[in-house]
Protein backbone atom coordinates (compact mmCIF):
# COMPACT_ATOMS: atom_id res chain seq x y z
CA UNK A 1 0.00 0.00 0.00
CA UNK A 2 1.50 3.32 -1.01
CA UNK A 3 -0.21 5.31 1.73
CA UNK A 4 -1.53 7.78 -0.82
CA UNK A 5 -5.14 8.81 -0.57
CA UNK A 6 -7.08 7.97 -3.73
CA UNK A 7 -10.41 9.20 -4.98
CA UNK A 8 -10.74 12.16 -2.63
CA UNK A 9 -13.39 14.76 -3.37
CA UNK A 10 -11.93 18.26 -3.43
CA UNK A 11 -13.96 21.44 -3.73
CA UNK A 12 -12.07 24.17 -5.57
CA UNK A 13 -13.36 27.70 -4.97
CA UNK A 14 -11.68 29.70 -7.73
CA UNK A 15 -12.93 32.42 -10.08
CA UNK A 16 -10.08 32.12 -12.60
CA UNK A 17 -10.90 29.39 -15.13
CA UNK A 18 -7.23 28.77 -16.03
CA UNK A 19 -6.29 28.24 -12.40
CA UNK A 20 -9.24 25.89 -11.91
CA UNK A 21 -8.33 23.86 -15.02
CA UNK A 22 -4.71 23.50 -13.85
CA UNK A 23 -5.77 22.32 -10.39
CA UNK A 24 -8.49 20.02 -11.76
CA UNK A 25 -6.11 18.37 -14.24
CA UNK A 26 -3.41 17.82 -11.62
CA UNK A 27 -5.95 16.45 -9.15
CA UNK A 28 -7.48 14.25 -11.86
CA UNK A 29 -4.08 12.74 -12.64
CA UNK A 30 -3.78 11.99 -8.91
CA UNK A 31 -7.10 10.11 -8.99
CA UNK A 32 -9.19 12.73 -7.20
CA UNK A 33 -12.60 14.16 -8.08
CA UNK A 34 -13.11 17.92 -8.24
CA UNK A 35 -16.10 20.12 -7.63
CA UNK A 36 -16.00 23.79 -8.57
CA UNK A 37 -17.52 27.00 -7.25
CA UNK A 38 -16.53 30.34 -8.77
CA UNK A 39 -17.21 32.59 -5.78
CA UNK A 40 -17.39 32.51 -2.02
CA UNK A 41 -21.07 33.41 -2.25
CA UNK A 42 -23.18 30.49 -1.00
CA UNK A 43 -20.16 28.14 -0.99
CA UNK A 44 -21.23 26.62 2.34
CA UNK A 45 -24.72 25.98 0.97
CA UNK A 46 -23.26 24.40 -2.18
CA UNK A 47 -20.82 22.27 -0.16
CA UNK A 48 -23.70 20.95 1.91
CA UNK A 49 -25.31 19.56 -1.27
CA UNK A 50 -22.29 17.33 -1.95
CA UNK A 51 -22.31 13.82 -0.52
CA UNK A 52 -18.71 14.05 0.67
CA UNK A 53 -15.81 16.54 0.69
CA UNK A 54 -12.27 15.75 1.83
CA UNK A 55 -10.64 19.14 1.21
CA UNK A 56 -11.53 22.67 0.14
CA UNK A 57 -9.00 24.74 -1.83
CA UNK A 58 -10.15 28.35 -1.62
CA UNK A 59 -8.93 31.44 -3.38
CA UNK A 60 -8.95 34.40 -1.01
CA UNK A 61 -9.91 37.08 -3.52
CA UNK A 62 -13.26 36.06 -4.92
CA UNK A 63 -16.22 37.98 -6.32
CA UNK A 64 -19.27 38.70 -4.12
CA UNK A 65 -17.82 37.14 -0.94
CA UNK A 66 -14.10 36.69 -0.36
CA UNK A 67 -12.47 33.55 0.96
CA UNK A 68 -12.46 34.85 4.53
CA UNK A 69 -16.24 35.35 4.59
CA UNK A 70 -16.78 31.97 2.92
CA UNK A 71 -14.51 30.34 5.53
CA UNK A 72 -16.55 31.86 8.37
CA UNK A 73 -19.72 30.36 6.90
CA UNK A 74 -18.08 26.96 6.37
CA UNK A 75 -16.83 26.93 9.96
CA UNK A 76 -20.34 27.82 11.11
CA UNK A 77 -21.91 24.87 9.29
CA UNK A 78 -22.01 21.74 11.44
CA UNK A 79 -21.46 19.19 8.65
CA UNK A 80 -18.59 21.21 7.12
CA UNK A 81 -16.66 22.71 10.02
CA UNK A 82 -14.13 19.86 10.32
CA UNK A 83 -13.22 19.83 6.60
CA UNK A 84 -9.74 21.26 6.00
CA UNK A 85 -9.85 24.56 4.08
CA UNK A 86 -6.62 25.75 2.47
CA UNK A 87 -6.12 29.28 1.14
CA UNK A 88 -4.72 29.33 -2.41
CA UNK A 89 -3.84 32.85 -3.51
CA UNK A 90 -1.80 34.94 -5.89
CA UNK A 91 -1.41 37.48 -3.08
CA UNK A 92 1.13 35.27 -1.36
CA UNK A 93 3.23 36.91 1.32
CA UNK A 94 4.13 36.09 4.89
CA UNK A 95 1.66 38.76 6.07
CA UNK A 96 -1.18 37.22 4.03
CA UNK A 97 -0.21 33.76 5.26
CA UNK A 98 -0.38 34.91 8.89
CA UNK A 99 -3.73 36.61 8.24
CA UNK A 100 -5.06 33.34 6.77
CA UNK A 101 -3.72 31.38 9.74
CA UNK A 102 -5.38 33.81 12.15
CA UNK A 103 -8.68 33.55 10.27
CA UNK A 104 -8.74 29.78 10.72
CA UNK A 105 -7.54 28.42 7.38
CA UNK A 106 -5.84 25.03 7.67
CA UNK A 107 -3.08 25.86 5.21
CA UNK A 108 -1.80 28.35 2.64
CA UNK A 109 -0.38 27.86 -0.86
CA UNK A 110 0.81 30.69 -3.08
CA UNK A 111 0.10 31.04 -6.78
CA UNK A 112 1.23 30.47 -9.37
CA UNK A 113 0.96 26.83 -8.39
CA UNK A 114 4.03 24.73 -9.01
CA UNK A 115 2.81 21.66 -10.95
CA UNK A 116 5.80 19.68 -9.63
CA UNK A 117 5.05 20.49 -5.96
CA UNK A 118 1.24 20.70 -5.98
CA UNK A 119 0.58 16.92 -5.91
CA UNK A 120 2.77 16.50 -2.82
CA UNK A 121 1.14 19.52 -1.18
CA UNK A 122 -2.31 18.02 -1.76
CA UNK A 123 -1.27 14.59 -0.46
CA UNK A 124 0.05 16.24 2.71
CA UNK A 125 -3.18 18.23 3.08
CA UNK A 126 -5.30 15.09 2.66
CA UNK A 127 -3.16 13.30 5.25
CA UNK A 128 -3.92 16.08 7.73
CA UNK A 129 -0.42 17.55 7.64
CA UNK A 130 -0.06 21.34 7.61
CA UNK A 131 0.97 23.05 4.40
CA UNK A 132 1.93 26.71 4.89
CA UNK A 133 3.93 27.77 1.83
CA UNK A 134 4.23 31.22 0.32
CA UNK A 135 6.17 30.04 -2.74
Amino acid sequence: MSGKIQDATILIVEDNVSNFILMARLLGFMGHQCEWKTSGFEVAEYANTLSHIDLILMDIRLPYEDGYEALRKIRGSEPLKEIPVVAVTAYASHDQMERARGAGFDGFVGKPLDPDRFPDQVERMLAGKPVWEVE
